[in-house]
């Protein structure tokens, strides 16, 4: 049942939005100056959709090893995904750390729903305190499903019983700020911490 209440939840993707993720970061020191090399091996070795498989569950060894066996001179690249992957993470998007921080403080109920390989994920719990300050985390890897799939959302909103009438979403892809739409959910699509703080402003969850 939809209570009568203000919108009061937060719910945070990570990559893009708290978390700055990209694996350009451990990449650049692999192929050093050339860049248009690194952009062709992301591109078509381990594009986004292979990186997403694990976010869904796939396990990384299974990975690295079938992505090997189609590009055997790529080896090495590969492997370093798996085995460096926590040089893929630079830090925390501090300006975006700086709302979290007040929302916090305001007293709102936080909760994550993230894309993220249930093997990577404890490396970020373990390096972020911030996550800590979350009263709920659902964690696509652990659950064998990654957004937009609408099952993921309900997981979240069943498991820690949150009114979606009650709730924004905040993520930097479209696609799963409009799945979230489909719950009742005020969806928020990030580009910038300044872009943010004006729509939390906007809807009455910051002070102006």
């Amino acid at each position: 049942m939809h209570s009568n209440h203000k919108r009061d939840v937060v719910i945070f993707d990570f990559g893009g939005v708290l978390i700055d993720w990209n694996p350009r970061y451990l990449y650049r020191k692999l192929f050093g100056d050339d860049e248009a090399g690194m952009e062709r091996f992301l591109a078509e070795v381990t594009t986004p959709e292979w990186n997403l498989a694990q976010d869904a569950g796939r396990p990384w060894d299974e990975a690295v090893e079938a992505l090997t066996a189609i590009h055997p001179t790529h080896g090495e690249l590969i492997a370093a995904f798996q085995h460096r992957w926590e040089e893929t993470l630079r830090g925390p998007i501090d300006d975006s750390l700086h709302i979290l921080r007040e929302l916090k403080d305001a007293g709102h109920p936080l909760y994550g729903l993230t894309n993220w390989s249930q093997e990577t994920f404890p490396i970020a719990r373990e390096r972020f305190d911030f996550l800590e300050w979350f009263d709920g985390i659902v964690v696509s890897g652990e659950e064998k499903m990654i957004k937009p799939d609408e099952r993921i959302y309900r997981i979240l909103l069943e498991r820690y019983d949150i009114d979606p009438a009650r709730a924004v979403f905040i993520d930097d892809n479209a696609r799963n700020v409009e799945a979230a739409e489909t719950f009742g959910i005020h969806g928020i699509h990030f580009h910038t911490p300044a872009q943010l703080r004006a729509e939390l402003v906007g809807l009455g969850f910051l002070p102006k």
